[in-house]
């Protein structure tokens, strides 16, 4: 299966149905631009724009109206508060939300229904409120990628499985759930970036109920939820590690000693990848294993490889000097 990237939107409506409880939303234009698309998960004050300064408004974004935006609409009189509103819903603005309970000008929603612009009105405090929405939107909107492999949690690390069709991907991964780990999903894996350095993988939203099965060639489908219960299986995990099989080809110059971490990049952050060459008789599993292990060591500071390397200094030099006194001795 090919690499696709996920562009992610949420429609106001969908938005309203799942956080009307949360916030207490009051729809105060009825159903006008429920089709509106959210596709941004941060927020914005529309202070400027009403003061008459509209470059560099950031209008694809939802905007909150609070006591601020507030007391100073009501500093103005009827005309220029009327083309402030004027001005700020002449934008394409997904939604626009009043904190705080306050009262609205009837003629704030007269043109936000006639330029099919929903305003929802909310008790919450505007600061608490762009946290939470924000908070929200972020996992809705988080960039998402499908790849073709495992994910399978390994002593708490998220190992992401890869490697060619037919490999030997799906029979790993079920060897590692019966040695104790935990199955995140096999075959097709969506993996999100929660933040700026978090990967979070899980099966597809839409096949969720599909996502603990899988496809064993010369025993078909399997139900591993069924099998190995909730000690085998689990929704999603963060992914901290790619795991490459390949056949083994003579001539291939193979990592031997680990000083030169490989890095896969996967929606903007890197995590180590590492290239595990398959012969016969290999035991795989106990390999990705000790490679978890491994990456555990590492995020403590202990690197296996860079103390080989030390010793091995170390221990070039005193043979050096050794030799170094041999032949100073006249004797």
């Amino acid at each position: 299966m090919p690499e696709s990237i996920i562009h992610k939107e949420i429609s106001v409506l969908q938005f309203y149905n799942n956080k009307k409880g949360d916030f207490g939303f009051e729809c105060i234009t009825k159903d006008a631009g429920f089709d509106n698309k959210i596709v941004s998960p941060d927020l914005n004050r529309p202070g400027l724009i009403l003061t008459g300064f509209k470059n560099y408004f950031l209008y694809q974004r939802i905007q909150v109206l609070g006591q601020t935006e507030y007391s100073y609409l009501n500093t103005l009189s009827v005309s220029k508060r009327r083309k402030a509103i004027r001005d700020l819903f002449s934008f394409k603005i997904p939604l626009v939300i009043i904190t705080k309970g306050l009262d609205y000008d009837p003629y704030l929603v007269k043109v936000a229904k006639k330029n099919k612009i929903p305003v929802f009105r909310t008790k919450e405090i505007t600061t608490n409120l762009i946290h939470k929405v924000s908070s929200y939107l972020s996992a809705q909107l988080a960039p998402e990628v499908v790849l073709h492999g495992s994910l399978i949690d390994v002593y708490g690390i998220g190992v992401l499985i890869r490697g060619e069709s037919g490999i030997g991907k799906s029979e790993l991964a079920l060897d590692l759930v019966e040695r104790g780990h935990r199955m995140v999903a096999d075959d097709i894996v969506s993996i999100r970036r929660r933040t700026s350095e978090i990967l979070m993988g899980s099966g597809l939203e839409d096949r969720e109920s599909l996502q603990h099965f899988m496809e064993i060639r010369g025993i078909g489908i399997i139900d591993l939820a069924k099998i190995f219960g909730i000690r085998g299986i689990r929704l999603h995990k963060r992914v901290e590690l790619q795991v490459d099989l390949v056949k083994w080809r003579e001539g291939i110059n193979y990592e031997r000693i680990g000083m030169n971490q490989r890095m896969v990049d996967i929606l903007g952050v890197k995590i180590p990848k590492i290239e595990i060459p398959l012969v016969p008789g290999k035991n795989v599993s106990v390999i990705v294993e000790v490679v978890a292990l491994n990456h555990q060591l590492k995020l403590i500071g202990v690197d296996a490889a860079q103390i080989f390397d030390r010793k091995l200094i170390e221990l070039m030099k005193k043979e050096g000097r050794k030799l170094a006194s041999l032949d100073e001795d006249m004797e």
